[in-house]
Formats: C-alpha cells, structure tokens, sequence
C-alpha cells in the first residue's frame, strides 16, 4: 500500500518504480573491484575479464574443447561417486 502512495506522489505507476529499482539493482557497479590491474581489465558490462597481452596466443578450439571435457568429466566424477569430496 505504501508503494502505491509514494507512485502517486511522484505522479508515476507502481509498475514503473518496481521496473526502475530492478534496473539499478542489476546495473553493472561503477567502481569494479579489480583484485590485479596488470593481470585484469572491466569489460564493457562491468565485469571482470583477464587482460590480453601483445603477443600472447590466442585461445584455441582444441584448447576449448579440452577445458569442456576437463570439466564434463570431473562433473560425471562428482556425479557417480559423491562421497568422494
């Protein structure tokens, strides 16, 4: 009830607040924290990625695709046997 009184003092829809506190909840924040500047950089949504370096390889399918099955299989691991960890 308090939320339908403040939308009609601000001459605006519930609807409308609810859809404006939502947005800033989930912006991206201004000031990221960045643990290791030379080692990280912010993205252009605010989050943080691994900076790249001149002359460094670039990540490719195989390597891709090893992580994936890496990860799969470790999942598959946890998965059959859960007393394990």
């Amino acid at each position: 009830m308090e939320a339908k009184t403040l939308a009609v003092r601000r001459k605006t829809t519930l609807k409308a607040i609810i859809e404006a506190a939502l947005r800033r909840e989930i912006r991206p924040s201004t000031e990221q924290e960045n643990p290791d500047p030379s080692r990280f950089e912010v993205g252009p949504f605010g989050i943080l990625r691994i900076r790249k370096t001149s002359g460094s390889p670039s990540t490719t399918v195989t390597q891709v695709r090893a992580v994936q099955e890496a990860l799969e299989n470790e999942e598959l691991e946890r998965v059959t046997h859960p007393q394990r960890q």
